[in-house]
């Protein structure tokens, strides 16, 4: 099984108005492996709001024929969603749209709320009628109430602050304002940067304003609001400060791109550095380094650069399946058709094969099972994050202790159960060396135990009940 977060937001903010779908599209379209459940796309054309939202992959919701219908505007809001809160179902689709006294607003959120049962349960005693299960939908209706008493939207946004706890990075846009918010912690991340000709580009990650012409300007601080206005730029900061930094670790090993650098650290130098720690950990002795794709090739570099050990691909992985990848029978299995083993490299070889997590087990073992098929002699299996021992309650599906095989099983025994000669992962103590020496804090509660915020008292979302197809 593979872990997935939450989701990709993106928006900009255009002086004039000029076709914004496109690169919405292409905004989307970098920031896909954040989320391919659904996606969204909100233009604001003088204050009126446009919106295509449906299940599926960006390339296979906006087709031409859909892009053309959208009109220009001068600012638009999209997200991508993979939901840990909240189904599958099409009330959950993001940017969320409301309306209301004072006017309009779409919104798109990355991210989960520790608060989100207590807060719906007391906006549903005061009259609240929720549409979706999602908690960003609990973030509208908080935003919204504020937003009644208040002058101003991002005054709204700032109180809203006081009452929604967790990991939320936000864009929001109004008739007149794009504004983006990320929380006191920066559980999620959330950047910004221009283009030449004067538009602002606002994402989860730096790799999507590359994308679409954008040059990095800064993150967002944690706790910080950016407004974006016919006035220009004003930057809010009386949440900044008030937590201790605790962006989620495996942001760097395995959810955002390799390419984006967040907080001011490269992804691909955070993973290089993982197997590092893993060569000097857990040595071995063997003859090839190769990584599970996508996610485990950069770390199984580094574990190759400090051991000295020749690096090698050994897996390939069928770039054309998507969302949509039908389940085979059961004669069949879904990890050979994602993956292949390449026979003329591990034949008769001591392999080290590096990967970024185990969660169940389940996919470790076919992927052993196929190098084993292939001829492999020893697979000694390195692991780039320590052991899943907790739920997170921040946007990441690790769900419940009973569905981690870490919590139930030592370290031997999991060996044992996927097939390998032998298992090691990164120690939790060497988390740290990931970012250098940045000195960013970082939240591993997922491996420790050591929540920052009060964790909920309902927090089961059952994601890990996914069909075969889905792994």
């Amino acid at each position: 099984m593979n872990l997935h977060e939450e989701c990709g937001v993106f928006g900009i903010y255009s002086p004039k108005e000029e076709d914004l779908a496109g690169m919405c599209y292409y905004g989307l379209y970098a920031l896909q492996h954040r989320g391919q459940e659904s996606c969204g796309i909100v233009i604001n054309h003088d204050g009126l709001f446009t919106s295509v939202k449906e299940k599926g992959l960006v390339s296979e919701v906006f087709t031409g024929e859909k892009l053309q219908k959208l009109p220009k505007g001068n600012m638009a809001v999209a997200h991508a969603r993979y939901g840990t809160t909240g189904g599958n179902i099409a009330a959950n689709i993001q940017p969320m749209e409301v309306n209301h006294q004072k006017g309009r607003m779409a919104i798109a959120h990355n991210g989960n709320l520790s608060n989100a049962d207590k807060l719906r349960d007391e906006l549903e005693l005061s009259g609240a009628i929720f549409h979706s299960t999602s908690d960003t939908e609990t973030i509208a209706y908080i935003i919204t109430r504020e937003r009644l008493k208040t002058g101003s939207i991002e005054e709204a946004v700032s109180l809203a602050m006081n009452t929604i706890e967790g990991a939320y990075s936000l864009i929001l846009m109004s008739a007149r304002k794009l504004i983006c918010a990320r929380d006191p912690y920066g559980f999620r991340p959330l950047c910004y940067g221009k283009t030449k000709d004067g538009l602002v580009v606002v994402a989860s990650e730096s790799c999507a304003l590359h994308a679409v012409g954008a040059e990095f300007v800064r993150d967002v601080e944690p706790g910080e609001i950016i407004v974006f206005s016919s006035e220009g730029m004003q930057t809010i900061r009386n949440h900044c400060g008030k937590k201790e930094r605790k962006l989620c670790i495996f942001e760097y090993i395995y959810f955002a791109r390799p390419d984006s650098v967040i907080d001011g650290v490269s992804v691909h130098n955070a993973r290089i550095r993982a197997g590092k720690v893993l060569a000097e950990a857990h040595p071995v002795d063997a003859d090839l380094v190769i990584g599970v794709p996508d996610s485990g090739l950069d770390a199984a570099l580094g574990f190759a650069h400090a051991s000295g050990i020749s690096y090698g691909i050994g897996l390939i992985k069928n770039k054309y399946i998507g969302r949509t990848f039908i389940a085979p029978d059961h004669r069949l299995d879904a990890v050979k058709i994602k993956l292949s083993a390449i026979k003329e490299v591990v034949r008769g070889k001591r392999i080290v094969l590096v990967d970024d997590s185990i969660v169940r087990g389940n996919t470790s073992g076919r992927i052993v099972a196929l190098l084993r098929e292939a001829g492999a002699k020893e697979v000694h299996m390195r692991i780039s994050s320590p052991p899943f021992l907790h739920p997170c309650y921040y946007g990441t599906d690790v769900d419940s202790e009973d569905k981690l095989i870490a919590c139930s099983h030592t370290i031997e025994e999991i060996a044992e159960i996927i097939g390998v000669d032998s298992l090691g992962y990164l120690p939790v103590e060497k988390l740290g060396a990931l970012i250098g020496s940045k000195g960013n804090g970082y939240c591993d509660a997922c491996f420790t135990g050591k929540y920052p915020t009060e964790i909920p008292s309902v927090g089961r979302k059952l994601r890990f009940e996914l069909p075969l197809s889905e792994m």
